[in-house]
């Protein structure tokens, strides 16, 4: 680590500790708005398919486009809050998700809806850097796991209204009101942002050009390329090249950043086992959750169900989140992080198995799906707290671009996932058993990864 991420580090990790209960539920509205505009349209999504009359294989990038921008723009993101200031970030992002949720309602076809959704993605990806930075640098160690609690039951919150909200309201009045509740919610968060959070300092710092264009354009190309995938085998070649060129920009990354003399993302910091075992263990269940919020209302829609039972049924996996969440938040340090992550992913996996079953079987019982769901509930909730609790309480989780860089692999996880679902329909004529055997399997590696390290703090 070198002298400047040491002196850094320790400055943001420092912090305040003034952290109010007014404070906290003003970041935990943008963490809701962001949450709800990344699954808002999973519902809909045959809705808006029909209205602009086009294929499966098109419309996934309503879902895409949003997750891809918004996961490649977190590490910059991050890096302009400390440059610039995490609470002038934060209320900028609020802004751009009310226009850019505006623009998407209003859109005439289905390549303008994506754009939107594309800048929508730009907008939020401040969301959770400057969130979770604001609640390190508001909440000491003593009361910063329980406000990740909170923080990681608003994220369930925000689960549980997207895919509900998004059928209700597309059932009601048509799937372009869904985006409109986003536009004054967003704005009340930003007026109680100006209120009650205190200004975050500015920082003189110059940008690693190099480096945040790479990583920038690598995870892009990366995640491009595998939704890419989900089209079939007409878009194979690009794909392929997409994915291959992501790879060798993030390998440049990585290259520069270990000899630059301020790098954009300090290597050493993301290597160390506290940081790396949690954003992989991050990535997996956001996998998981990506491709289950997708896969089940289009299983359930395309059998017949309206999208307001396919919603409904949907709600029980964020609810179960919900209400798991601030109990895992109470108790993760009691327990130990690893242990608690290692729990939830086994839950998980069991949970996964399961719901492959019950699909490949073609049972539509909405007690049983509904059973089901709060087992991966639970398990995602046992994961998501002590893991973003585990990336704070990191040396790289005091940086802006290394909270950035974890939240681009948690919600990677969850873009990758969506596009494996477009992927899997395309390759088998009944697709769940491969669909959520590979996503057992990648949640398996997240699990194997809580083994990453020899010290004994909570991950």
């Amino acid at each position: 680590m070198s002298a400047t991420t040491s002196v850094t580090a320790s400055r943001m990790n420092a912090g305040v500790d003034g952290g109010t209960s007014p404070a906290l539920a003003a970041l935990l509205v943008g963490t809701f708005v962001g949450t709800v505009s990344n699954n808002i349209v999973n519902v809909p999504l045959t809705a808006i398919l029909d209205d602009f009359e086009a294929p499966l294989s098109s419309g996934i990038f309503v879902v895409v486009a949003f997750l891809l921008t918004f996961a490649a723009a977190m590490p910059l993101a991050g890096w302009i809050g400390d440059r610039f200031g995490r609470r002038r970030v934060y209320c900028a992002a609020l802004i751009g998700t009310a226009i850019c949720s505006l623009g998407a309602a209003l859109a005439p076809s289905l390549p303008v809806l994506v754009m939107w959704r594309s800048f929508g993605g730009v907008a939020a990806a401040a969301f959770a850097p400057a969130v979770m930075g604001l609640i390190a640098w508001l909440f000491g160690p003593a009361r910063r796991a329980r406000a990740v609690g909170a923080w990681a039951a608003v994220n369930g919150i925000g689960q549980a209204m997207g895919p509900s909200l998004g059928g209700v309201v597309s059932d009601l009045m048509g799937w372009r009101w869904v985006f409109v509740p986003l536009i004054p919610a967003a704005l009340i968060g930003y007026f109680a942002t100006m209120k009650f959070i205190p200004r975050y300092p500015a920082k003189k710092m110059q940008l690693d050009w190099v480096g945040a264009i790479t990583l920038t354009c690598g995870a892009g190309s990366i995640v491009l390329g595998i939704s890419l995938a989900s089209q079939g085998s007409r878009n194979a070649w690009l794909s392929g090249i997409l994915v291959v060129a992501g790879i060798a920009l993030v390998s440049v990354f990585v290259a520069w950043c270990l000899r630059a003399k301020d790098p954009f993302v300090p290597i050493d910091l993301v290597l160390e086992s506290r940081f790396l075992r949690s954003a992989l263990a991050a990535f997996a269940q956001m996998f998981a959750l990506g491709a289950t919020l997708l896969a089940l209302p289009l299983y359930l829609t395309s059998g017949g169900s309206s999208t307001t039972s396919a919603g409904l049924v949907l709600f029980v996996l964020p609810l179960s989140m919900t209400v798991s969440a601030p109990v895992v938040g109470r108790y993760v340090d009691r327990l130990g992080g690893r242990m608690t992550m290692r729990c939830g992913l086994s839950i998980l996996i069991v949970g996964l198995c399961v719901l492959a079953t019950i699909l490949q079987l073609d049972v539509r019982n909405m007690w049983s799906l509904s059973g089901v769901l709060i087992v991966v509930g639970v398990g995602v909730a046992m994961v998501q707290t002590p893991a973003a609790a585990g990336s704070t309480r990191s040396p790289a989780g005091a940086v802006g671009t290394g909270l950035g860089l974890f939240n681009l692999i948690r919600f990677g996880g969850s873009a990758v996932g969506a596009a494996w679902v477009g992927i899997a329909v395309n390759v088998a004529d009944s697709p769940f058993a491969l669909l959520f055997g590979i996503t057992s399997a990648v949640v398996a590696v997240g699990f194997a990864a809580t083994f990453v390290g020899e010290d004994p703090i909570a991950a």
